[in-house]
């Protein structure tokens, strides 16, 4: 294991056991064999410049971070790195290098991350499958022809492909969390601000939804020991908490005596019945491991309209973004429409048409969602529920008409994770198991900034159902 981990290859970088130089070569030479299409960008000379220099750290005995050596990928949407280019999964914008890098690519570089590449996205990562008329599909690892999830599907594609031992990804409506069920890997979505975004000329673009950035990673310890460096407050971000976790810590703690609320059908959508019986397996394990697990259902029936709302969010959102790039950047997407996908242009211009009391009512329904989210942890520690409501499906069908015989009732209707969006809590996606060789993943939920909850619960579980060897390498 301790081979393909982040955690593993730093220790053996900082003992003398592996060379930087040697770790990021290997790393190169997988994504030239077969990348799965999961980058956009691939770095190879800068990152072969910073292995170097991480060598010689190591070698003149100097402070190396928790970190050090370690191959990451980082999603082509909102964290720039400085000097390198950022397409955004579009055709509009790729000739774009930013000239700064955002905040959570710093710290991994502080911390000795080398950045190898940025990961495939859909266009502005307005989509649960990664693919775009730029790069086109990214390819799921356990099965080619099946999605990889997105909106950070290149990242979860690379993880779990063995390409990089991490990779960061942001989340608006369950973008880490989908691909990370249907890759198979660890993906975290901190509490809104954890991660600092910093977003200019706008800080508060994504208020609604809440968008937070975390690590996709093989194991609960790596994405742990990435959140340790990524998170953190931060000056430029409004939503910053004022604690922070100490999330590797966290991966030893027990789950003796934990409530673990169980809901199969959490955000009203019905769930494949593979899927139901390989997540309900899963969570029992959390027994096995001191909790006491207890079937149990939110207060709300309201699905349709917190689905408009997130919606309306999203549109809102969109219409902010294109004015931001054109603000910052000189980039408007709809003065380039003929490079830029119609169902992003229509949310671009749907969200211009939202109107202040469409925005208040949204957030009515939110505040609704929320307080029926609340009161399951008025009686439980954490929540669990299917991360998504089918295994990962056929990319030329396109999205499930049906589930488990019933229609879903919208766009978002095979998604069981858009709903912490609206309500900020933390959550993350870990494997659960597989259903004709694919993987399906279980969502783990915890009160409001109890983000250790999150990474405990999910480290119970690795230790209960290890997945490491559900990969090929």
């Amino acid at each position: 294991m301790d081979e393909t981990t982040a955690a593993g290859i730093a220790r053996a970088i900082r003992t003398g056991d592996r060379s930087p130089v040697r770790v990021v070569e290997e790393c190169l030479d997988r994504i030239e064999a077969d990348d799965h299409n999961a980058f956009v960008t691939v770095i190879s000379e800068k990152a072969r410049e910073r292995a170097l220099e991480a060598e010689r750290a190591v070698e003149n005995g100097d402070d190396l971070g928790p970190l050090h050596g370690v191959p990451v990928a980082i999603k082509d949407a909102y964290a720039y790195k400085a000097g390198v280019r950022n397409t955004f999964g579009s055709r509009a914008f790729t000739d774009f290098v930013p000239d700064r890098s955002a905040p959570l690519v710093t710290r991994l570089e502080d911390a000795g991350a080398i950045v190898v590449g940025k990961t495939n996205t859909p266009e502005f990562a307005a989509k649960g499958v990664t693919d775009n008329a730029l790069a086109g599909r990214t390819r799921n690892p356990f099965s080619p022809d099946r999605t990889a999830g997105g909106s950070s599907g290149g990242s979860a594609a690379a993880v779990a492909a063995g390409l990089v031992p991490l990779a960061q990804g942001s989340d608006h409506a369950g973008s880490v969390r989908i691909p990370a069920s249907a890759c198979g890997v660890v993906g975290v979505y901190p509490t809104p601000g954890r991660v600092p975004q910093a977003f200019r000329p706008n800080a508060y673009r994504y208020d609604l939804p809440h968008v937070s950035s975390g690590p996709l990673a093989r194991t609960v310890e790596d994405a742990a020991l990435a959140l340790d460096v990524m998170a953190g407050s931060h000056p430029a971000e409004p939503f910053s908490p004022p604690d922070d976790p100490a999330f590797l810590e966290a991966t030893d703690r027990s789950t003796n005596g934990f409530r673990i609320g169980y809901a199969p059908e959490f955000a009203g959508a019905p769930v494949d019945p593979d899927v139901r019986r390989v997540v309900r397996d899963a969570v029992a394990s959390l027994e096995h491991a001191g909790g006491t697990v207890e079937r149990t259902s939110l207060d709300f029936d309201e699905w349709d309209d917190a689905q408009d709302a997130i919606m309306t969010g999203l549109e809102i959102m969109y219409a902010d973004l294109a004015e931001d790039l054109h603000t910052a950047h000189g980039i408007d997407p709809l003065a380039r429409r003929d490079l830029v996908d119609d169902h992003v242009i229509d949310r671009i211009e749907t969200g211009r048409t939202r109107t202040a009391l469409e925005y208040k009512r949204a957030n009515a329904t939110r505040s609704k969602l929320f307080r029926a989210v609340q009161a399951v942890f008025e009686e439980y520690d954490v929540l669990v529920t299917p991360t998504l409501a089918v295994p990962p499906f056929e990319s030329a069908d396109g999205l499930p008409e049906t589930i488990d015989g019933r229609k879903p009732y919208g766009p978002l209707g095979w998604l069981l994770t858009w709903p912490l969006n609206l309500t900020r809590h933390p959550a993350a996606s870990v494997p659960a198991g597989l259903v004709d060789g694919v993987p399906v993943g279980v969502q783990i939920v915890a009160p409001r900034f109890d983000d250790e909850a999150v990474i405990t619960t999910a480290a119970a579980l690795e230790r209960e159902r290890p997945w490491i060897d559900y990969y090929d390498r």
